[in-house]
């Protein structure tokens, strides 16, 4: 749930708030008290990339070999000179040239946008330290677990949390927290400004919105 569209619920024993940080000012990176752009981190890909050149080799192999036997005056394979006649006599709008189609065109979007993406999306990207010579040839991340776990532990210490979950994203980070005393209220407050604080000293390169949503526990 977005800050933007976060609601108060109108059942007593439920209470939510969220607190809107400081704008995001880039897509891919945001700017720091160094003056410089923090990006986030890129993929090696190695796994896609290693089962595409394993497919890509074998195939071409295969291939080759069975050219150069046609080359030797040997027959050719039956499988070639059966995908032949098929793609001879089939017609264009035939089911399985159809589904060799679609399935061609949704691999070659999933490499594409393999591609073009970072991946990592768990390592998020910190900001460079200011008036340190040599900082912008560092570029530092911290795992968004290792984070969750900072933000739990800090706000399991606001009195009336009795137990918290807290998710970490790029973008926002949303806790739900029980509260067995106090009012509410009270511990939203508390929690949204212990937790905004922790946030902050995390030192990332753009600071995720905060969501934090404080109920009673389940009775039963």
């Amino acid at each position: 749930m977005s800050a933007g569209n976060e609601r108060a619920p109108s059942d007593p024993g439920q209470a939510a708030s969220a607190a809107g940080n400081p704008p995001d000012r880039g897509a891919t990176g945001a700017d720091n008290d160094s003056g410089w752009s923090a990006h986030r981190f890129w993929s090696a890909r190695r796994i896609p990339a290693t089962v595409i050149a394993l497919l890509c080799g074998a195939g071409i192999g295969l291939l080759l070999y069975d050219v150069v036997s046609v080359r030797a005056h040997r027959p050719a394979m039956g499988w070639r000179r059966q995908l032949a006649a098929e793609l001879a006599t089939r017609p264009l709008d035939d089911t399985w040239l159809t589904v060799g189609a679609a399935v061609a065109m949704i691999l070659g979007l999933w490499l594409f946008v393999l591609a073009v993406t970072p991946g990592l999306r768990r390592l998020l990207p910190m900001r460079q330290p200011a008036g340190v010579p040599g900082a912008e040839e560092v570029h530092a991340g911290l795992d968004s677990r290792a984070a969750a776990l900072v933000l739990r532990d800090r706000a399991m210490q606001v009195p009336g949390v009795q137990s918290t979950r807290v998710d970490v994203g790029r973008r926002k980070i949303k806790t739900r927290a029980q509260a067995h005393f106090r009012d509410l209220d009270d511990v939203s407050a508390d929690l949204d400004a212990a937790l905004n604080e922790t946030v902050r000293t995390l030192g990332l390169a753009r600071q995720p919105r905060l969501a934090v949503r404080v109920q009673r526990p389940k009775k039963g």
